[in-house]
């Protein structure tokens, strides 16, 4: 008899759901004759597990990896800088963290960099949604790694849970913000600017915004520019020569910055002088952004708690080290709309 067998490995052998187990084990109704000899055959290969109630330790210390894509984005980096600091928060729940910061130049070298990574019990990814991401996250599963995905999704993978807003509608509120504060006629264009990216939550925000001018101000046209610079004196140049060669500047009503160069977004409207005739909106509260909306420059930041994200990521892998039933149902975070004057 092992005194580390426990329910869920019982479930596992015996091909059947954890819930089951427990109702033969506790000797309850509702389960066949034949599913409970699987379940008897099994305890008897492997032992009786021991039964614990709320929150047992199985272990002295998880060590949970956080792996970020390694850019030149002032958001990732203070993302950094915030799981360091919070990293008391987790030695309290008996959590060792490593932070990795993995090349994004190509994402399939992304993922193979990825699936090298060991030695840790559970894994928080922000990562592009590729075939070589999925199939790293897919053999960390199997090899018993459990895997949290963080603010962008990578969806079709074998990841456990996702902590973040909702991206499509943090798009659509985008969309709404911009579409009501634009004047149809002479200023009808939105300009919809991305950096080229497999970032799922950029590509959902994408749709989100294009769907919700489409739905509900027709008489708006988006013009998407996909390919903007990620260096932020790169991106104000190529804007600035794009709307002086391809689009007439006074015909922009509204500025949505998906991802990242916000601040030569911004740059290059002033340049422009279309600060104070064109709103511009983006994402995640930065340093920059802050003193971007205090001066003027930036109308709106759309925001979602990312405190309570990296410790609800923390919070979920460690239930589901501890096989704590429900510990993926995450309560997501709601997108904030800040401004200039909600500032705290």
């Amino acid at each position: 008899m092992s005194a580390n067998i426990t329910i869920a490995e019982i479930a596992r052998n015996a091909g059947v759901g954890t819930a089951t187990v427990d109702r033969v084990l506790n000797g309850r109704t509702g389960v066949n004759s034949e599913t409970e000899r699987k379940v008897l055959q099994a305890i008897d290969n492997l032992g009786t597990p021991i039964v614990t109630r709320g929150r047992p330790r199985s272990k002295e210390n998880w060590k949970f990896a956080y792996v970020l894509p390694d850019l030149q984005s002032p958001y990732l980096n203070q993302l950094e800088r915030h799981i360091a600091q919070t990293a008391g928060d987790f030695r309290h729940q008996h959590i060792t963290e490593i932070t990795y910061r993995l090349d994004a130049s190509d994402p399939a070298e992304f993922g193979l960099a990825l699936g090298r990574i060991s030695g840790c019990d559970a894994m928080v990814l922000v990562a592009p949604d590729v075939p070589a991401v999925k199939l790293a996250i897919n053999e960390h599963v199997r090899a018993g790694v459990h895997v949290v995905t963080l603010f962008s999704d990578v969806a079709g993978s074998m990841r456990q849970a996702h902590v973040g807003a909702d991206s499509r509608a943090e798009g659509r509120t985008a969309g709404l913000l911009l579409g009501r504060m634009a004047r149809p006629g002479p200023r009808s264009v939105l300009l919809l600017l991305s950096t080229a990216t497999r970032m799922s939550n950029e590509i959902e925000r994408r749709i989100g915004f294009a769907q919700v001018v489409e739905d509900r101000f027709p008489a708006l046209e988006v013009i998407r520019l996909t390919d903007l610079p990620a260096d932020d004196e790169d991106a104000c140049s190529y804007l600035v020569q794009h709307l002086q060669t391809q689009l007439e500047p006074s015909r922009v009503g509204g500025v949505y910055c998906v991802g990242g160069a916000t601040a030569g977004t911004a740059k290059a409207l002033a340049l422009l002088g279309l600060t104070t005739e064109v709103p511009l909106v983006a994402h995640d509260l930065t340093a920059t952004h802050q003193t971007m909306l205090v001066d003027g420059s930036l109308a709106f930041v759309l925001h979602q708690d990312v405190h309570y994200c990296v410790l609800t990521a923390a919070r979920t892998l460690r239930g589901l080290c501890e096989n704590i039933r429900g510990a993926p149902n995450v309560v997501q975070p709601r997108v904030e709309i800040l401004t200039a004057e909600n500032l705290h």
